[in-house]
């Protein structure tokens, strides 16, 4: 009889060696994927320090150049770097709570944090019409806010910094212009940001949105231990940050508010003036008149508020990520800037700013700026060596057993991610992969450029790809021909260039430090 707590305690003991390190490490379906640490098959600590400390990325990268496209970097957690039997089956896969944890605004879902594939859907098809490619090019709207941003805001910015030949942190001013352009589409131009012209308030913005970073971990990957302490009067995330989060949403909540006015003041704004996104999810996601809300449904406001948050975040962060290192690419090849200039000045018009001029000039077609071969080679090499979102994207295991890479079928609940970073590396696909070189885009045969398409991965795939890729697109190759079609670019500080290891990235040191020159003599005047 004494003996039996002693035989019970030997027996749990033995029970959990089994659970927790004897099978996972040799009798799970997991238990064949090569591991990316030794620690890896019974333990999350070596892939949870990676992400604490920025690191996670070139780790997952270097255990898929040494083991091959399916890596197990946790007991219940691996990652794919293939097409077949990877990012064209994990695409199906529903997310995991990882994205409402990280991406959810107001306390509510949108599109992009929403785990169910059917809710996903639903609302897919509300928003994607607004962000298609054949709307886009033929939006009045769009066009009236790109001409006035550019010829009235960005252009003269430009073209003071070339007259006085001063330097300026362009990762900064992308940020601005980005901004301006996707509040502006979102909210109508007069409720939109003009961070291009109000320092002070960019500042103030980009300082609260950034510096809630490192605290992103805690939500995303140790919610549960996050919430626990928080009861007991340990914070994790400290209150400021919070503080922080509150004043980026009311800034969102603002334009929300007076783009609502605006549309219920049953005026005929002018067409940059119209609120496009947010008109277009007014009238789909608000209450209709006949039907009350439903008492477990969000309030309409947030509900919008939440879905508009996640498309200025990654609409203005995302681009100008890639902007900046397009200006920081050309700006080391000077003969390279000089044929994109021949090729952008074959536009009609072209994007030439006069400051003596008494009209503003037009902007060319986007549909004529799409096609400029050289523009879009140097944007999607760009995009391939620096993905803006180079991170895995991560989903679960179905119920109905799965096999990747040629694993064996996979139990669900199953952590899989894939990541842009290893994706584009493929020396295969994209020979000397870490060179910036846009000629691969331009000399592949169709079936290289076939190819170089499947792995492309910036925007992800299947019916979770990116909502606004074809906005971005649009935008990043105006605003690279607004520039390199009057002025060339040079380095003067690109120390902390090099792109931080996390999920969404950027400059190491939060800057890029360029002058702008003119072209030619006759730009001077």
């Amino acid at each position: 009889m004494y003996n039996i707590p002693l035989l019970a305690l030997v027996c749990g003991f033995l029970f959990s060696i089994y659970r927790f390190i004897v099978y996972p490490t040799f009798l799970s379906p997991l238990a064949r994927i090569p591991n990316s640490h030794f620690t890896a098959s019974f333990s999350p600590l070596w892939i949870l320090w990676k992400r604490y400390r920025g690191a996670e990325n070139k780790a997952i990268h270097d255990a898929h150049v040494k083991y091959g496209p399916i890596v197990r970097v946790g007991p219940n957690d691996i990652d794919v770097n293939c097409v077949e039997g990877g990012i064209k089956t994990i695409a199906s896969f529903e997310k995991p709570n990882w994205y409402p944890n990280a991406f959810m605004n107001f306390g509510v879902t949108n599109m992009f944090s929403m785990t169910g594939s059917k809710q996903h859907s639903i609302r897919k098809r509300i928003i994607s019409n607004i962000y298609s490619k054949s709307y886009l090019q033929s939006s009045d709207e769009l066009h009236r806010i790109a001409n006035i941003i550019i010829y009235t805001r960005y252009l003269p910015v430009l073209d003071s910094l070339a007259k006085a030949r001063t330097s300026v942190d362009v990762h900064e001013l992308n940020f601005a212009v980005t901004m301006d352009n996707i509040t502006a589409y979102i909210f109508g131009l007069c409720n939109g940001s003009n961070f291009i012209q109000d320092i002070k308030a960019r500042k103030h913005f980009l300082q609260d949105y950034h510096c809630r970073r490192p605290y992103q971990f805690y939500g995303q990957e140790l919610p549960g231990l996050t919430k626990m302490l928080s009861r007991i009067g340990i914070r994790l995330v400290p209150k400021w940050s919070d503080e922080a989060t509150q004043r980026v949403e009311n800034f969102c909540l603002q334009m929300c508010n007076a783009a609502r006015a605006s549309i219920e003041s049953n005026t005929t704004p002018s067409s940059e003036n119209t609120p496009t996104v947010y008109k277009h999810l007014y009238h789909s996601l608000s209450p209709k008149s006949d039907q009350p809300p439903s008492s477990a449904s969000p309030d309409s406001n947030l509900l919008i508020a939440s879905e508009i948050f996640d498309h200025i975040a990654a609409g203005h962060e995302t681009s100008g990520v890639a902007l900046t290192y397009a200006i920081y690419s050309l700006s080391q090849h000077p003969t390279l800037q000089a044929s994109l200039r021949a090729e952008l000045l074959t536009l009609s018009p072209p994007i030439i700013y006069s400051p003596s001029s008494q009209t503003q000039t037009s902007l060319p077609s986007p549909r004529s700026i799409d096609t400029l071969p050289l523009l879009h080679a140097i944007l999607m090499e760009t995009l391939r060596l620096y993905a803006p979102i180079p991170g895995p994207q991560p989903r679960i295991t179905p119920h109905t057993p799965a096999s990747l890479a040629n694993s064996l079928p996979l139990p669900p609940n199953i952590r899989v991610s894939a990541q842009a970073y290893s994706l584009h590396r493929n020396p295969t696909v994209f020979p000397s992969p870490e060179n910036w070189d846009p000629s691969r885009w331009t000399s592949a045969s169709k079936p290289e450029l076939e190819e170089m398409n499947r792995w492309f991965w910036a925007f992800g795939s299947g019916g979770r790809m990116c909502v606004g890729s074809k906005f971005a697109m649009q935008e990043m190759k105006l605003l690279l021909a607004t520039i390199y079609s009057g002025y060339r670019t040079s380095l003067v500080d690109a120390s902390g260039i090099a792109m931080k290891d996390t999920y969404t990235s950027g400059p190491e040191g939060g800057r890029l430090i360029v002058r702008f020159e003119y072209a030619s003599e006759s730009a001077k005047s």
